[in-house]
């Protein structure tokens, strides 16, 4: 299938870190039976033809109809079962958005979290911003991923194409990213260049450097086989949560939660307390779970019990910084509520997919 093939090639063009980082981001294509979707948990980058999910819509579109439980636990293992019926080869776990992908009737969808374009959607005047420079665009509140999200969106699309006779290519979601559809891979091409385009005019134009401006980050994440102290301290504090370490020079780390991503990657919150054991005691109490960044000293450090877990944990860290960074050019950064962080922080789906690195 030449289609599939194109899903690939697109898949690994906007696959990079300038639009994803660890498993985020998700593609499709479909014809009129078929949805052909990303697993859950696994890089854009790493994509093939024979690792895209294969579902069958009809069943996908029985999701739209069902009355769902009122409980968010409930109701989200009925999606999730209803997602794995709907699984035509077993390529794994489909990606959570894939009911929303199935939503576009355009043939390409390509939703990613670019840094640049989270400058915009996690802004204070995001949506004012977006408006002016994307006049086409669906603008979409922060809301839960998955379900409640594609239901949502599902409505607006509609109430979209009864106003312009056509469906949104672009799908903007605040704290999350972009969602771009099209019947052509040039379509997506062309469409993403636009929205890089004038998103980078922007932050020129309101003069805000576009690499994160760091104190000591020039070395990025520290390889050193001579690990700097507080590397060593981290280590013997955290015990198994840092059994690797991953660190580099001082940055602002965002002191609050931006985006789902973040989320699963480098948590919602930095531990930025002095090393001390009562200290280190006292996150897990509070948060209910040990930190993925720590900042202490000279020094910003991903920790996990894994080097891939380590590496993200920090990427993800200086990605949120760069954020907040660029978030000044629409008027600073705003954070997710309280609310939006506890769903995916106790969410299932998200705990699956921080197993896959």
């Amino acid at each position: 299938m030449n289609d599939l093939k194109t899903i690939v090639e697109l898949s690994h063009e906007f696959g990079g870190v300038d639009y994803v980082k660890g498993g985020g981001g998700n593609t499709s294509v479909k014809d009129e039976s078929t949805l052909w979707v990303k697993p859950s948990g696994t890089t854009l980058g790493g994509l093939k033809e024979e690792t895209f999910v294969q579902m069958n819509r009809a069943k996908i579109n029985e999701l739209y109809e069902v009355e769902t439980p009122a409980v968010a636990a409930e109701r989200e293992e009925l999606v999730k079962n209803m997602m794995a019926d709907a699984v035509e080869n077993d390529a794994g776990r489909p990606s959570v958005e894939a009911p929303l992908h199935n939503v576009f009737e355009a043939k390409f969808v390509v939703h990613t979290h670019p840094c640049a374009v989270n400058g915009l959607t996690c802004a204070k005047e995001g949506e004012a911003a977006c408006k002016r420079l994307f006049p086409d665009a669906l603008w979409v509140e922060y809301i839960d991923p998955g379900y409640t999200l594609c239901m949502e969106v599902r409505e607006r699309i509609e109430d979209y194409k009864a106003a312009n006779g056509t469906e949104p290519s672009l799908l903007v979601l605040q704290n999350h990213g972009i969602f771009i559809s099209a019947d052509t891979a040039d379509e997506i091409r062309a469409l993403y260049a636009r929205v890089m385009d004038a998103i980078t005019e922007a932050y020129s134009t309101a003069g805000i450097f576009q690499a994160l401006e760091a104190c000591a980050a020039e070395g990025g994440i520290s390889e050193s086989p001579e690990r700097p102290e507080t590397e060593v301290k981290i280590k013997q504090l955290f015990g198994d949560d840092a059994a690797f370490v991953a660190s580099s020079g001082l940055f602002d780390v965002a002191p609050g939660p931006i985006t789902p991503d973040h989320l699963v990657y480098s948590k919602a919150f930095p531990f930025t307390a002095e090393l001390t054991a009562e200290n280190v005691a006292a996150y897990p109490a509070e948060r209910g779970y040990a930190p993925k960044v720590v900042v202490s000293g000279e020094r910003v450090c991903g920790i996990g019990t894994s080097q891939a877990n380590a590496d993200l944990a920090l990427e993800l860290a200086q990605d949120g910084a760069l954020v907040m960074q660029l978030a000044e050019a629409f008027g600073g950064i705003s954070y997710m509520t309280d609310v939006a962080r506890e769903f995916i922080e106790n969410w299932e789906v998200e705990s699956y997919r921080q197993k896959q690195v």
